[in-house]
């Protein structure tokens, strides 16, 4: 316990944004978040107070980050399975624990676990168990039909860690590097969704609703909630769904299920996060509890909050970086953006800008569903690539 407040201190190792935007939702509940940074220019370290700097690969950082919090957390899933097993020996309470992260960190465990549990999801095989691995994607290749979709087992994210394949000849590079990898079937499909839901130690559970991302070379540039294309009766599988592997994994905290919708109309598991997630930003302006204050209530095991969605239509839309030369400077673009579009809510990262990375998001509310995505993707690529952009101001 903070002595200064008589609340509990949530450590969340990570000190990127997911943690910056969680410091935010801790800040209205009085609890302390105490953040593993790997620098102290870090997104969240760059706002929170009590932050210490250190390496989520090594073991002896984070039993020191532990030694001060009730509770550990995280704003990612790369911390080695090894330590997070030694903590949980030590008695270090982590939510996810270290079992659930498990299926997480790793697409083939999650891919075994789901299988067992009848969820659907795209044909795959686990290269990385196999005695000749080329072998074994060609003949999954000749019954799945080529395009063939790879990705590594371990540390993906945002399109890194995933390459679609036409040929076996086309998949010889990938296999000589040596990273432990999964073939998937490439899917006929129509769009992608998220459900994003939590759950308590007490097995609470509760759901958003479900969102369409809009995915461009790997990373998601829009969410839009409810997911338009959706019908009700898919919605409702998608929410019982997610609610469902939480239970199952024993989840605690957010998870995030990302799903597939083929041409047929049927819901494939792509993947799994467990945190607070990108198609889940969207919550802070748009939901009653966003996904952050939820995941904090969450691991401190206190009743979550209601879900409801704040306007009939919300759209998300992420701020990726632009050219270096961009112009006007990024504070005179801000400047802009508020005077042309009032009712936007912009969330910078604290990040550099570079071509292609997430440095921030936009969100908008109203009840046109054109207007409001319209707003939302005009102001991001406002904030993207200034007077490149070229938008509509009154869009």
């Amino acid at each position: 316990m903070d002595s200064r407040t008589g609340l509990p201190v949530v450590g969340m190792v990570g000190a990127g944004q997911l943690a910056r935007m969680t410091h935010q939702a801790a800040i209205a509940l009085g609890q302390s978040l105490r953040l593993l940074a790997e620098s102290a220019e870090d997104g969240a370290a760059m706002v929170a107070s009590d932050v210490q700097v250190g390496d989520y690969r090594s073991l002896a950082d984070l039993r020191r980050f532990a030694a001060g919090c009730d509770v550990l957390t995280f704003d990612h899933e790369h911390v080695p399975g090894e330590h997070l097993q030694a903590l949980a020996a030590d008695g270090v309470l982590m939510l996810p624990s270290a079992q659930a992260l498990r299926f997480a960190q790793n697409k083939a465990e999650m891919r075994r676990r789901l299988a067992g549990l009848g969820v659907a999801a795209p044909a795959w095989r686990d290269l990385s168990v196999e005695a000749d691995p080329r072998a074994a994607l060609e003949d999954f290749g000749a019954a799945a039909g080529w395009p063939v979709v790879l990705k590594a087992i371990s540390g993906g994210y945002d399109g890194k860690g995933v390459w679609v394949v036409d040929s076996i000849e086309g998949a010889d590079r990938l296999l000589a590097a040596g990273t432990p990898l999964l073939a998937e079937a490439k899917v006929d499909l129509d769009f992608e969704i998220a459900a994003v839901v939590a759950r308590s130690p007490f097995g609470q559970g509760a759901a958003w609703t479900v969102v369409e991302t809009v995915q461009q070379d790997g990373i998601c540039t829009e969410v839009i909630a409810p997911a338009p294309r959706l019908s009700v009766e898919q919605a409702e599988l998608a929410q019982q769904l997610a609610l469902r592997i939480a239970a199952e994994l024993d989840v605690v905290g957010v998870l995030a299920v990302e799903l597939f919708v083929d041409r047929a109309g049927a819901l494939l598991v792509n993947e799994l996060a467990m945190r607070p997630h990108n198609s889940g930003h969207w919550t802070i302006e748009g939901a009653r509890t966003s996904q952050f204050e939820q995941h904090l209530r969450a691991v401190l095991d206190y009743p979550l909050g209601v879900t409801a969605q704040a306007a009939p239509v919300v759209v998300m839309a992420n701020v990726l970086g632009g050219p270096d030369d961009t112009e006007p400077a990024l504070d005179e673009r801000v400047h802009h953006l508020m005077a042309t579009w009032p009712d936007v809510k912009i969330h910078l990262y604290g990040k550099g800008f570079r071509p292609g990375r997430k440095v921030g998001h936009v969100t908008a509310l109203g009840d046109d569903l054109e207007l409001v995505r319209g707003r939302a993707r005009a102001a991001a690529d406002y904030l993207s690539l200034g007077q490149r952009a070229k938008v509509d101001a009154h869009e």
